[in-house]
């Protein structure tokens, strides 16, 4: 007797560089740690080398960056329809250097997921964190996959791994120790939503037993 089909959520990437998260995420769906398919990805920028990644694995790719669509509200347009085209359950924000427009977010609440270098409410709303934790003077850092809401970087916490911060720490090297925990944190935290494990209760995340 054949087992039943498990039916895969389907998740779309939005990226904006090189795409190391969205590689992390493929390595984990093609070694079956995370029951899910990525359909979709999308760059803000054309140059991105993560389109590379899903290009060779035939994933579909959509480029809607500021040549084409100058204009914001263009732009994102054409990524809220795509990602309605093609029927997503999951958004996952990859290094995505843009703050989506309120529709696209309504639309996707509860269903997309960004992650953070920094160990959240921390050194939100920048795209230096690391850079004003070493300012700082902290003596941990981390990385933070969270729910987006309209709040920026203050979206429901579902995973968090902390990094230590070194005494002769630079920006680069802190930066490459918090990236190798986001490829842990970032398949965890799509893996459990796909899994119907991420429970909503107020702003607070419980994550149920499997």
């Amino acid at each position: 007797m054949k087992k039943p089909r498990v039916q895969l959520t389907r998740v779309a990437v939005l990226i904006s560089g090189r795409g190391s998260n969205l590689l992390a995420l493929i390595h984990a769906i093609e070694g079956g740690e995370v029951p899910a398919e990525i359909v979709l990805v999308i760059s803000n920028r054309a140059e991105a080398g993560g389109l590379a990644h899903a290009q060779s694995r035939a994933i579909p790719t959509l480029v809607a960056d500021r040549s084409r669509y100058p204009k914001r509200v263009a732009r994102q347009e054409r990524i809220h329809a795509a990602l309605m085209a093609a029927d997503v359950d999951l958004v996952v924000c990859a290094g995505f250097d843009e703050i989506l427009r309120p529709e696209i977010v309504a639309d996707f609440s509860g269903r997309m997921l960004n992650v953070h270098p920094s160990l959240l409410p921390a050194f939100g709303q920048t795209l230096l964190a690391q850079v004003e934790a070493l300012a700082y003077g902290v003596k941990v850092s981390g990385c933070t996959v969270h729910l987006v809401t309209d709040d920026l970087d203050a979206g429901p916490i579902v995973v968090q791994r902390v990094v230590p911060v070194l005494e002769d720490d630079t920006v680069e090297s802190l930066s490459a120790r918090i990236v190798a925990e986001e490829h842990k944190a970032l398949p965890e935290a799509v893996r459990l939503w796909a899994e119907g494990r991420v429970v909503l209760e107020g702003r607070r995340v419980r994550v149920r037993e499997a």
